[in-house]
């Protein structure tokens, strides 16, 4: 029972970490096989015939699909590293359980589950008489209560294990000795600065951000940009471009208010708002959140009933198909692309190379 307790809360917290963005094909059907022994042939290997003795060797083949293979390996080394990261948190937790006296089922129920207050009473009955038209006919608020407090509080939970597993590591001195693959050659997009941004202007790096507003993985990037722009408050410039994907039917619009906040100058607060609520993002909330900023009601529910700003959502949307962009989100830094909800050390290892370089 202890073994199955913690297996499943790392699952749940490593799944989250490796599905990193909104994409409607978040993996292959397939995972790539780590313990494949089987040689590579040498690259004057002939792997195809045709016509009159022409050749195709395996060097050839491999330079043609040169790009897809380099990013092979970089998920084989990320799903390596997920699973080493969840094989040692798994061994923390049994070392500080034993060291406790407890099982990790008890120990994990102390410092995740019962470090959670209970959503409020009337909150949960809420979001059932919202949720009724949708549920089974006859179906009782008891039925369904303790699956509404799971829902309420789950990602909270998942918080508050992200931080336990950091804190243990933090306290245990962990050093991760898996060796990299080697980096591709870098290459750089043309994407224009153009949009909402934060960051002087003359700052030597600058990151173009395409995101969503309904997209969680976006609301957990955000909170990384924030660290990136406190890390750098004078060496980057980030840049704000809208790509509502077309499963999240509020996004358009969301991108479309948040636009229309930026014409009185309170696009980043904005942005806040509308990743704290996003759940909640109809058109009569829209309106609601830009009261809670200060704006002015009036200019903005013209603007955003005019759709005015639909032009230029649109336009990003095309701009950021136009570099690859196929999830969310998708971030450029001077160019090189970064997709999904990547950690600040992932930001930072472009970003720092990016200085050094203009050294």
């Amino acid at each position: 029972m202890p073994t199955r307790s913690i297996s499943t809360v790392m699952a749940a917290f490593l799944a989250a970490s490796l599905l990193a963005g909104c994409n409607k094909e978040k993996a292959p059907a397939t995972a790539p096989t780590a313990t494949s022994t089987t040689a590579e042939p040498s690259p004057d290997t002939v792997v195809a015939t045709y016509g009159d003795g022409q050749k195709i060797t395996f060097g050839e083949l491999n330079d043609r699909i040169k790009e897809p293979l380099a990013n092979l390996e970089k998920q084989k080394y990320q799903l390596r590293k997920q699973g080493l990261e969840g094989f040692v948190v798994e061994r923390l937790v049994q070392a500080e359980a034993k060291k406790r006296g407890m099982t990790e089922e008890e120990f994990l129920k102390a410092e995740v589950d019962d470090k959670i207050a209970q959503p409020p009473e009337e909150e949960i009955r809420k979001l059932f008489d919202e949720s009724k038209e949708r549920l089974p006919p006859g179906t009782t608020f008891e039925q369904v209560r303790p699956q509404i407090v799971d829902f309420l509080t789950g990602s909270k939970k998942q918080e508050r294990a992200r931080e336990l597993f950091a804190e243990l590591k933090k306290q245990a001195n962990i050093q991760i000795m898996l060796p990299e693959p080697p980096r591709p050659p870098v290459e750089r997009k043309e994407v224009a600065a153009t949009g909402p941004a934060r960051g002087p202007e003359s700052a030597p790096v600058t990151i173009v951000e395409f995101s969503d507003f309904q997209c969680p993985f976006c609301s957990r990037a955000s909170k990384t940009v924030d660290e990136v722009v406190k890390a750098y408050p004078n060496q980057v410039r980030v840049v704000f471009r809208q790509f509502p994907l077309d499963f999240h039917p509020q996004a358009p619009k969301a991108a479309e208010a948040a636009l229309c906040a930026a014409d009185q100058g309170k696009f980043w607060e904005y942005h806040d708002v509308l990743f704290e609520n996003q759940k909640a993002l109809e058109v009569p909330q829209l309106q609601e959140y830009a009261q809670t900023v200060g704006l002015d009601a009036v200019k903005f529910n013209e603007c955003l009933e005019s759709g005015k700003q639909a032009e230029v959502v649109k336009a990003d949307l095309e701009a950021g198909k136009k570099v690859g962009v196929s999830g969310t989100p998708a971030f450029f830094i001077n160019g090189i692309m970064l997709s999904g909800a990547q950690p600040l050390e992932e930001f930072k290892s472009v970003i720092d190379a990016e200085l050094q370089a203009k050294k």
